[in-house]
């Protein structure tokens, strides 16, 4: 409810796919490709099997320490988003209230390499992967501009990398990714 216009995305990293859009993963994986577990992976000397059970990263510590930086009442954290099922699109719209739209800046963050040999593999369009996968960003902090860069350095001090990867705009309400 605290969402506005101006305030900043803070993208926090990905241990990669954690349990986004499995079935799709199968799919273009085992039944489209025919590869195994043991074939090669899209990292050198990483398996299939080593690279789709990647420990999902948990961020705990990391908003745990947030939090009590940042007491709810100064409201300088505005609203929290796990990126789970539905990608960035989805699980980021859900934060927005109504007439604000976030707009995330494509490549302002690395994406694992996973993403890219997913949607080569599949021959996944662009939005399709994005309405999917986290895409390497497992949890957002939406948060005043004045804090961006501190929030970032904060996470990325509890083990998480962290960017500013976009803002909040007066819009429809939802998310795009732009570049």
């Amino acid at each position: 409810a605290h969402v506005q216009a101006g305030d900043a995305v803070v993208g926090l990293a990905s241990s990669g796919v954690h349990s986004n859009g499995y079935s799709l993963v199968r799919k273009i994986v085992f039944a489209a490709a025919g590869l195994t577990v043991d074939a090669d992976g899209p990292e050198p000397g990483k398996s299939v099997g080593d690279t789709l059970l990647t420990p999902t990263r948990l961020y705990v510590k990391a908003v745990k320490g947030l939090v009590a930086h940042y007491p709810v009442k100064k409201r300088v954290i505005r609203g929290l988003a796990n990126i789970t099922g539905g990608g960035l699109i989805d699980n980021l719209g859900r934060i927005l209230p109504p007439g604000k739209r976030a707009v995330l800046r494509r490549g302002s963050w690395p994406v694992p390499p996973v993403f890219g040999w997913l949607q080569k593999l599949g021959g996944v369009a662009q939005p399709e992967m994005d309405k999917v996968f986290n895409g390497g960003v497992g949890f957002c902090v939406v948060c005043g501009p004045a804090f961006a860069n501190s929030i970032a350095k904060q996470c990325q001090d509890a083990g998480v990398d962290a960017w500013v990867i976009g803002e909040v705009v007066a819009g429809e309400t939802g998310v795009e990714i732009a570049g």
